[in-house]
């Protein structure tokens, strides 16, 4: 299996265009950090700079040719990118930036710019001004905004919805985690946002009695804030679908269910598109068939790429992976790292034994479906963000083909993987034998040899 390895140079934000081609070769390079430019695979691909003097980039979205806004995570700077230069600063928000909350995601209303909405995904500051301090957000900081762009500045619109930020459960040290902030549109005209699990051990991380190895059997809290139902601080671990002012659309999965729930529980339900999550930093919507596919990480064992359908429950955390896999998947999370889930709020030893038993447990909400990953390495790779190429601006072999972006250990290097879909864009195409059951079987964490 062949990988392209490159840098990525704090403060300056690269249109990267190297790629790795999977299950095509038997070259396995080992994982290093290189110290000058990116390494290429491809002969007609490039890389180039095109802005320096950012802070923490995290996003971006297109106001037109060259013309770029781009969010600084822990700055909560929103910066505007003309011809390759910083132009200036169009919003800056108070945000909280320990570990990975921030100002994390942004999307354009599809009429953009006959409609001027821009829409935020960012944690908040509970001190009005920028901290790290896990403690400094509150309960539901973290927060999607509607802004108006007016062709020099972001104002404040609406808040669409609020969602849970902190983790400062008793006897716990406290998490900036799983915090999610990926959000997009949708060819439907839908905004999707994604919300990680932030440590939660609720009925949306199938615990369908909370944090207990017993269950059936008596209801248990998840923390002093309420749970396992997925009220307000326990809507995590999800994909959420809106109607562009934050209201749940009726043809949501379980909009009906949650109608007939009612209360705050309800509410929470009819936004909801998929969930048994942990957590993802990219979502991409296939241009062709309209398909949403998400990267998911995972802790130590079975980083993901799924191709995510209504109702979906990816099986978090009762499962990671392929299914079949469970005994992977429990001999990693009690082996090695340390041997506990949700921070130190689950002891993999409650995984189960077989397929059998891990599908028993799942919290099925009606008309919800498992499905297994549409691609996994069995040791956690650090997934990030995903795309899709449109047009043939790299050459026609690449239209269509998905991008997946994959951290180093120390998180300022990368990878830059390329997927070509099957015929009907429903699987990950593969050529090498060894991928057939589309599971790269790596060594180790992080590691990118495919043992097999």
């Amino acid at each position: 299996m062949a990988h392209t390895r490159f840098r990525l140079k704090a403060g300056a934000m690269l249109i990267t265009l190297c790629l790795f081609i999977v299950a095509c070769s038997d070259v396995n390079p080992q994982l290093t950090i290189q110290s000058n430019k990116p390494i290429m695979l491809h002969p007609r691909l490039a890389v180039r700079t095109v802005v320096k003097s950012l802070t923490t980039p995290t996003a971006l979205a297109f106001l037109g040719p060259d013309d770029i806004l781009v969010l600084e995570k822990n700055t909560g700077r929103v910066q505007r990118v003309i011809g390759g230069s910083v132009h200036g600063t169009v919003l800056d928000l108070a945000v909280n930036f320990g570990s990975e909350r921030g100002l994390l995601g942004i999307a354009l209303h599809p009429d953009f710019p006959n409609n001027s909405s821009a829409y935020l995904y960012w944690t908040e500051s509970a001190t009005g001004a920028d901290t790290n301090v896990l403690s400094n957000t509150p309960l539901l900081g973290n927060r999607v905004d509607r802004f108006t762009w007016n062709g020099s500045a972001l104002a404040f619109d609406r808040t669409l919805i609020r969602l849970r930020s902190l983790q400062q459960d008793a006897q716990q040290p406290e998490r900036g985690n799983h915090n999610g902030g990926v959000i997009t549109f949708g060819p439907d005209g839908k905004l999707y946002i994604f919300v990680g699990d932030v440590g939660r051990r609720g009925q949306l991380q199938n615990l369908p009695c909370g944090p207990t190895a017993v269950c059936p059997g008596p209801t248990v809290v998840d923390d002093q804030f309420g749970g396992p139902q997925p009220d307000n601080a326990h809507l995590a671990g999800v994909t959420l679908r809106l109607n562009e002012e934050g209201t749940a659309p009726a043809d949501n999965p379980f909009f009906s269910v949650g109608a007939a729930l009612g209360g705050e529980v309800g509410a929470s339900l009819q936004k909801i598109f998929s969930y048994g999550h942990r957590n993802s930093f990219g979502m991409a919507f296939d241009p062709i068939s309209g398909g949403l596919w998400l990267q998911e990480n995972g802790d130590d064992a079975f980083s993901e790429i799924n191709s995510v359908t209504p109702g979906m429950n990816g099986g978090w955390l009762q499962i990671a992976g392929p299914v079949e896999r469970i005994s992977q998947y429990k001999e990693i999370e009690t082996t090695f790292g340390n041997q506990s889930l949700q921070q130190l709020r689950w002891p993999p030893g409650n995984i189960a034994a077989t397929p059998e038993e891990a599908l028993s447990r799942l919290f099925m909400l009606p008309g919800a479906h498992y499905g297994d990953p549409a691609f996994s390495w069995k040791w956690e790779v650090a997934p990030a963000a995903i795309g899709f190429v449109t047009g043939r601006g790299l050459g026609r072999q690449f239209e269509g083909n998905l991008f997946v972006g994959a951290a180093t250990p120390q998180m300022k290097g990368g990878y830059l993987f390329r997927f070509k879909l099957t015929g009907d864009r429903k699987a990950i195409a593969v050529d090498d034998r060894r991928l057939r059951d589309r599971v790269a079987d790596n060594l180790a964490k992080h590691d990118l040899t495919e043992s097999e």
